[in-house]
């Protein structure tokens, strides 16, 4: 069973176990400084804890919203602890950036940029191999016996003589054990978890067990829904509450900095409050451009010479040396994340004389330390007087990361300007979700490229237009020379040995609200590159295949999906009737993935046959979650390819739920076959590297099919 508890009820229960040993580890190596001064004693990670109950709690740093971070980090504490893997129980830290930083983002705690693993392998390692070490220490000096002699495995201390105890029977006499400064972790030979199909730990679900932000239930809460302006940029003008204040249940009514709040007992008289609110907006400087208009804006600017991203080479000499020369645009659409739960949050804000004290919130905090200065900037209070308990979350895909904590934001200042310190439960319904912006950005690629008579590439010039979604955040700092990398990533450094490249970006200023989306810029830049390629391919008469390999100078890992993937899909067979395959290749977050698409031509469409995805993610920390990252990743990429996008009308956005936002279906879902590298490199994320390949394998494989290519996302392609 999976513990969800709150910073307050793991307390309690911590208080009223009869004796237990609480870990606190922070890693010197990744926490210089942490030491604090004249007590020789390291800052407090609490990562561990052992009860007398002989359960052992680890707190995971990481959010888990369905991607596995309980049952990976906790693999690690585990494995070097050799505990029961059944004694092991999980629960989410709260907000405590000196405790729980991301160690790949430096002095912040979050979730994102498929980080789990890679971030916390060796603390999470060393955190139990340090339990460990101290319960062994404590059973030598009780058995009178040296601590080399001493075993553990499987929950278990025991020694040769015959005596043995349980980690919880040690667990007093462990807690009086200095903390090691060192410890020795196993080597891969050693491992007993690591790389095995352990069951999960982000149970309940199913049972309705799982704490979300939606089940919590707090004396005297209200629940809050809001009226939001209907065009990015407008403002509130006037309102008139006077019939949403005469609905049973409803409370109050709030104005807010973004819209009209209206409170009540529960969420569906919340709704209906809000249903008969008449507001006036003023729309004067709001956006108002159609997705058509935006795109032919964006269409004008690529012919323009933008920023330069990357350059090698000198792709004018580059042309002059081509037999053939190859132009292709491409264009993306604005998309939502649509997870399954739209974003929710609640607060509790606690006044002492009048003004307000601290903060206490209970949510799927994806960036805690983002939410708690947003927070407390709002509420003009000291960071350490905002208490956020991180709860599950269903799904997130970026979104919960938000640069501007809006919903957590929102949240805090309807409880602020209600004002009487009862807890506020925020509901945005699936059309508040749909309607509230923060998309993936629209993007326009123009792509021209030359190949020699012997069929090599000689030239590359890809230009890029579209959104920073990093620009006014707290990561402006990944925008280099006017750069935003996160705009370009996935189009510069290719692996691919092309000596005359060029890559130039114009970033727009739209007022549309923007953000990361699973797998960021390679959503774009993969398609285009790996379509493109697959173009250049088919003119210089090469295999798709076979031409990538050409390329792959130097590139053992890019290789070895790209074979896997080709051996397991029988590419070089022959084809079947009305059938054909495409595949295409991409590095993200540090993780090699390539897939193929089998297509078959039916009487009413394309119907897509099977995936087969290869990927080297270093070493398999449970291949279970990582066959689960890719087929999750690859029915995400498939929504895009098929169907979802946002578009505007007049500055509105058109889409509102499921039925016109279409999120693909499981009778969509195609039979996935998933190869992992075995590896013994340091792990690398797989929450979003699965997502970019799909795309372009499957517009690969219609082109092999019936000769069309699909140059805007959603494919024009009718599947079956």
């Amino acid at each position: 069973m999976a513990l969800n508890l709150s910073r307050r009820k793991f307390l309690i229960t911590s208080a009223q176990s009869s004796a237990g040993l609480m870990l606190s580890l922070s890693i010197p190596a990744v926490h210089a400084g942490a030491t604090k001064a004249g007590s020789g004693m390291l800052e407090p990670n609490a990562f561990v804890a052992i009860g007398a109950d002989n359960v052992v709690t680890v707190t995971i740093k990481h959010l888990e919203m369905g991607q596995g971070s309980f049952t990976g980090l906790a693999t690690l504490v585990a494995e070097e602890l050799d505990a029961a893997w059944s004694q092991v129980v999980c629960r989410g830290a709260e907000a405590n950036t000196e405790k729980y930083a991301n160690l790949a983002w430096g002095k912040f705690q979050g979730t994102g940029g498929s980080s789990g693993i890679s971030n916390a392998f060796m603390q999470m390692r060393e955190a139990g191999a340090a339990a460990r070490a101290m319960l062994v220490n404590a059973a030598a000096k009780s058995w009178g016996v040296s601590a080399k002699s001493i075993k553990v495995d499987d929950g278990v201390v025991s020694h040769s003589s015959g005596k043995k105890a349980s980690f919880g029977d040690l667990a007093a006499l462990a807690a009086k054990e200095a903390i090691p400064q060192k410890v020795a972790l196993k080597s891969p030979e050693q491992f007993k978890l690591i790389g095995t199909n352990v069951a999960r730990k982000d149970v309940g679900k199913t049972r309705g067990q799982a704490e979300f932000t939606q089940d919590v239930k707090l004396p005297n809460q209200l629940t809050a829904v809001v009226a939001h302006p209907p065009r990015f940029g407008a403002k509130l003008k006037s309102y008139d509450d006077s019939a949403a204040l005469k609905v049973s249940g409803v409370e109050a009514v709030v104005k807010i900095s973004n819209g009209v709040a209206v409170l009540a007992k529960d969420f569906w008289q919340a709704k209906k409050g809000r249903d008969t609110l008449k507001i006036s907006w003023d729309e004067s400087a709001a956006f108002n451009k159609s997705s058509d208009e935006l795109m032919a804006e964006y269409k004008t600017l690529a012919e323009k010479p933008g920023p330069i991203a990357e350059q090698h080479g000198d792709i004018n000499q580059g042309f002059e040396q081509a037999d053939k020369i190859l132009e292709a645009s491409y264009e993306f659409p604005f998309l939502s994340h649509s997870a399954m739960e739209p974003m929710n949050c609640v607060v509790q804000i606690n006044s002492q004389g009048g003004a307000v004290a601290s903060a206490e919130l209970w949510y799927g905090a994806q960036v805690q330390t983002g939410d708690q200065m947003a927070v407390s900037k709002l509420l003009d209070i000291p960071m350490d007087k905002v208490t956020i308990n991180t709860l599950f979350a269903g799904g997130s895909f970026g979104r919960r990361a938000n640069s501007h904590s809006d919903y957590v934001v929102e949240a805090t200042e309807i409880a602020q300007a209600y004002g009487k310190g009862v807890p506020i439960k925020l509901v945005w319904t699936r059309e508040d979700d749909t309607h509230a912006g923060y998309f993936r950005p629209a993007y326009f690629h123009k792509m021209r490229a030359g190949i020699d008579k012997q069929g090599n590439i000689v030239a590359w010039h890809h230009r890029i237009v579209g959104q920073s979604i990093v620009t006014g955040t707290a990561f402006a700092g990944l925008i280099q020379n006017g750069i935003d990398h996160t705009s370009v990533e996935g189009a510069i450094h290719l692996p691919y040995a092309i000596p005359n490249r060029q890559v130039e970006l114009h970033t727009t200023e739209v007022q549309v609200p923007v953000l990361w989306w699973r797998a960021v810029g390679s959503t774009h830049t993969a398609y285009a590159v790996e379509s493109f390629l697959d173009e250049l391919a088919k003119a210089a008469n090469q295999d798709p295949v076979k031409f990538r390999l050409g390329l792959l100078k130097d590139q053992p890992r890019h290789k070895g999906v790209l074979n896997l993937a080709a051996e397991k899909s029988g590419w070089f067979n022959p084809a079947k009737a009305g059938r054909a395959k495409g595949i295409a290749l991409h590095k993200s977050f540090n993780t090699y993935v390539a897939q193929v698409v089998e297509t078959s031509q039916q009487d009413n469409g394309v119907h897509i046959e099977r995936v087969i995805c290869a990927v080297d993610c270093g070493v398999p920390v449970n291949p279970d979650v990582i066959a689960a990252q890719m087929e999750g990743g690859i029915g995400f990429g498939l929504a895009p390819a098929l169907s979802s996008e946002i578009t505007f009308n007049n500055g509105k956005v058109v889409e509102s739920n499921f039925h016109d936002y279409q999120v693909l279906r499981m009778n969509q879902m195609p039979n996935i076959d998933v190869h992992i590298v075995p590896s013994t490199e340091a792990p690398t994320g797989v929450g979003e590297p699965g997502t970019p390949v799909i795309a372009p394998a499957l517009a690969n494989a219609v082109a092999a099919l019936d000769g069309e290519r699909n140059y805007a996302l959603p494919m024009k392609t009718k599947f079956v």
